[in-house]
């Protein structure tokens, strides 16, 4: 698990049945320190998070798959919670 901010969200058209239901944020990981840890990645929201939130997500691909309930899903990066403060 890792810290990440969210700094936007995706839109698509035609999305792999597996992502159907979730909202698709875009997320800039982060280093303990606060500092970026690499480029934006997209990861899917069940909990309701959105631009500007510190979050924590999971790159469990297996526990992302079980979230959405679709085994062949291309999920990577689930957000598992909300930093609060």
């Amino acid at each position: 698990m890792q810290f990440g901010a969210v700094v936007g969200h995706a839109t698509a058209t035609v999305k792999h049945k597996g992502f159907v239901g979730s909202k698709l944020l875009v997320v800039q990981p982060l280093r303990d320190t606060g500092e970026t840890d690499g480029d934006p990645i997209l990861a899917i929201d069940r909990i309701g998070s959105g631009p500007g939130m510190k979050v924590i997500i999971s790159s469990d691909g297996k526990a992302a798959r079980q979230a959405v309930g679709s085994k062949d899903s291309p999920v990577r990066w689930l957000v598992v919670g909300v930093v609060d403060g």
